[in-house]
């Protein structure tokens, strides 16, 4: 597409003809010297008319012509990136005076929320289920969105150019830099960097009293810069009492996006600030359960996701965490309720309705009862089988492909709340099974064309297979494991379809299900050794979660033919993984396959004994305590071997200088395991002694302290709630009792020696 001449009636010919047509868009993307000439206009447009008046409605018309591209292909979002379109509009932004129009910052403000909110998109993660996350412009689109977050090397920050614009006089340009928050702000760091936020002149004043920037704690500084969580929550909060619904739904989403896993702001949007009244200072979440009564179905949507968020972030302090507030959580759960249930309502608010109740439940099995307690299952299996069409024939498959994405993603989002639900009860998975009779429906979207349709299908039955009732009876009886299994299988799949079917096999696997047998048959061992090369660690990690459930408890010679296909230097390499959770599963598999003296001399023989004590002498002081954690287990069964086995454990000098490390920083249930393998390896007294675990046993039993710097330091965080460091002088019972047994293992011997 070529255009000769660069005016205002041009430019709104192109507006009009790009708007609404996708192939349109693809063309003109590609006239790279266009868009240049279009993102040039922004700043100088002079270059192309001469009239002066014109030149603020060029410059509006090019910004509505970027604005449409924006919204279509990802190669058109490219052009514009390559273009530095977002710059320019930041620029021109920064040169905003007290006099420019209106119309101005309303197209500018709209033309750059429209540029982060599609690379917001293509780079997710996904706010209302999977996405394609395989674009070639995805790269491109992740440095962009990170650039509207950062602080420039001139200490310029990008949102001084544009957030105080959530406070102009022009309602269209508020609106916008509220749209492009609840779009774009999807990563921890910048929902931390925009909740810290505060205008420059305030920051001034704040290092005129003597405050250096760069020392400003970050859990409270949004406390600092006022009530309602920071700057741009208080302004956010403000604009919900907008009469405009529109309005009204750009600040929702924006409030949502701010507060989503972030305890710091929510826990203000939440609760009313010490001394001041509610009535003066209305609270965000009160506003929000009040528009979840709005006529708008929008605005509805926008309260319900604004108050879930907050309702689950203000309660999630990982120091004292609490229970989520059920009577707020109530409302939404109603209103989300009706939308599902709301056949006149479009897909894709129902679509919504559902995700946004799959995020107030998700994990929550208090919140996932009330629920189910109030129909939803119901609803949504409902749902679900209106959806499922009947099984396709010859005649009917081209009208299965042409179903409406809509309807897809609405099958998608029914599928993914009823796997939260029924992940969190067993009575649920019953209802699932027997009552609701959707494992039919689920099959079915086991292979639809739709990849989240898959997803969640794969997510309901790995739900549905932690009920070993369930598993031995429903999932085998109606060959829907066995459906799982191909999916599993597929080469070609989607990696997160195989994550999710995977994580479903872990539990189909485990000792008591009867598809162990015939997936073994099947080769599931070869499928996870491939797998354990993938590049994606989320992957690594499930295939050596099953692994280690498929040899749990089995024969020997089951436990060594499946090795025999994973193959032993596989798993070697896995215990040097980058991926803390990759390493810490191959230190399991280890441990459930030394169960017994045999499978320990096998483990010796297949690593070497200097490679296999050196790796868990490697983890016992590994940073991440989960490694720590395996380790200690795995080097308790190791030592349960024989006694030559044992020797060569006591003869291993490092080795036993990082189990006394393990035994003075570790938390309780490392500490636990590692003097179960000190009680098995007491008959070495002297070594034990000579390497200063004796001394660290006794300083256990008698001070329940131990010795030397550092001591309950690394890694005791990080324990299960059953006791403190040792430093603590409150050492969990069980490690107490553990460390008195293995004391008095090693002075038995001592005393037969003498």
């Amino acid at each position: 597409m070529t255009v000769q001449a660069v005016n205002v009636s041009t430019l709104k010919r192109v507006k009009n003809n790009v708007i609404g047509n996708p192939s349109a868009k693809l063309v003109l993307a590609e006239d790279e010297l266009f868009v240049a000439t279009l993102v040039k206009c922004l700043n100088a447009p002079e270059q192309f008319e001469e009239a002066a008046g014109s030149q603020d409605d060029i410059r509006v018309e090019a910004a509505q012509v970027i604005t449409s591209l924006s919204y279509g292909s990802p190669e058109a979002l490219r052009s514009l990136l390559h273009a530095n379109a977002h710059q320019s509009f930041l620029y021109a932004i920064s040169r905003f005076g007290p006099t420019e129009p209106a119309a101005t910052k309303a197209a500018f403000a709209r033309a750059l929320r429209a540029i982060a909110a599609a690379s917001a998109e293509l780079v997710g993660p996904s706010q209302w289920g999977i996405k394609d996350d395989s674009s070639p412009v995805r790269e491109d689109a992740k440095l962009a969105l990170e650039y509207f977050f950062q602080l420039l090397p001139a200490q310029i920050e990008v949102l001084d150019l544009y957030l105080p614009l959530l406070t102009d006089s022009s309602t269209q340009a508020s609106m916008s830099i509220a749209q492009l928050l609840g779009a774009a702000l999807r990563a921890p760091s910048h929902r931390t960097t925009v909740a810290e936020w505060v205008p420059s002149a305030e920051r001034s004043r704040e290092t005129s009293r003597g405050r250096r920037r760069w020392e400003r704690p970050e859990a409270i500084a949004p406390a600092q810069s006022g009530n309602g969580g920071g700057w741009v929550a208080r302004h956010l909060t403000t604009l919900l009492r907008s009469r405009d619904v529109k309005v009204q739904e750009a600040a929702l989403n924006a409030l949502a996006a701010l507060a989503k896993d972030n305890h710091d702001v929510a826990i203000h949007l939440a609760r009313a600030p010490v001394g001041r009244p509610n009535a003066d200072y209305p609270l965000a979440l009160t506003l929000a359960l009040k528009l979840c009564k709005s006529r708008s179905t929008d605005v509805q949507l926008a309260a319900g996701l604004c108050a879930t968020h907050i309702i689950r972030a203000s309660a999630a302090n990982h120091h004292h965490p609490a229970p989520p507030d059920l009577a707020a959580s109530l409302v939404v759960m109603h209103v989300m309720n009706r939308l599902i249930d709301s056949k006149s309502e479009s897909p894709q608010c129902r679509t919504k309705a559902c995700f946004i109740l799959n995020y107030l439940v998700m994990d929550e099995k208090e919140l996932c009862q009330s629920v189910y307690d109030k129909g939803s299952l119901a609803k949504l299996s409902e749902l679900v089988h209106t959806l499922t069409p009947p099984p396709a024939t010859d005649s009917k498959i081209s009208e299965l492909e042409d179903e409406p994405e809509s309807l897809c993603c609405l099958r998608e989002a029914a599928l993914t709340t009823i796997a939260v639900l029924a992940l969190a009860d067993n009575d649920i998975r019953r209802d699932v099974t027997d009552v609701q009779r959707l494992l039919p429906p689920l099959a079915s979207a086991l292979t639809h064309r739709h990849i989240g349709v898959r997803y969640a299908a794969c997510q309901c039955v790995r739900a549905l297979s932690r009920s070993v009732a369930v598993t031995r009876t429903s999932l085998v009886d109606s060959g829907l494991g066995t459906a799982l299994f191909a999916v599993f299988t597929k080469d070609d799949e989607d990696r997160r379809v195989l994550h999710a079917a995977l994580a479903a096999v872990c539990n189909l696997v485990n000792q008591y299900s009867p598809l162990r047998t015939p997936f073994l048959e099947q080769g599931i061992a070869t499928r996870l050794a491939r797998l354990l090369r993938s590049p994606y660690a989320e992957l690594r990690v499930s295939a050596l979660w099953a692994l280690k459930n498929l040899v749990y408890k089995c024969a020997p010679e089951t436990k060594r033919a499946i090795m025999g296909d994973v193959g032993w230097p596989a798993l070697d390499a896995r215990l040097d993984d980058a991926d803390a959770g990759v390493r810490e599963q191959a230190l399991y598999l280890l441990r459930n396959f030394a169960d017994c003296e045999d499978d320990v001399d096998a483990v010796f023989d297949a690593l070497g004994t200097p490679r296999l004590l050196g790796a868990i002498a490697a983890a016992l002081e590994a940073r991440d305590t989960d490694v720590v954690l395996q380790a200690a287990y795995t080097l308790a069964n190791l030592a349960n071997g024989h006694a030559q086995r044992q020797a060569l454990i006591l003869a291993h000098g490092q080795l036993l200088r990082s189990l006394r490390s393990a035994l003075v920083d570790a938390p309780a249930d490392a500490r636990c395991a590692a003097l179960g393998a000190v009680i098995e390896l007491a008959w070495g007294a002297a070594q034990l002694r000579a390497a200063g675990i004796e001394s660290t046993v006794r300083h256990l039993v008698e001070f329940g302290g131990g010795g030397g710097p550092g001591v309950g330091g690394g890694g005791g965080g990080g324990g299960n709630g059953g006791g403190v460091g040792v430093s603590g002088g409150n050492v969990d019972r069980e490690v107490r009792e553990r460390a008195r047994r293995a004391l008095e293992a090693m002075e038995r011997v001592t005393v037969d020696d003498a």
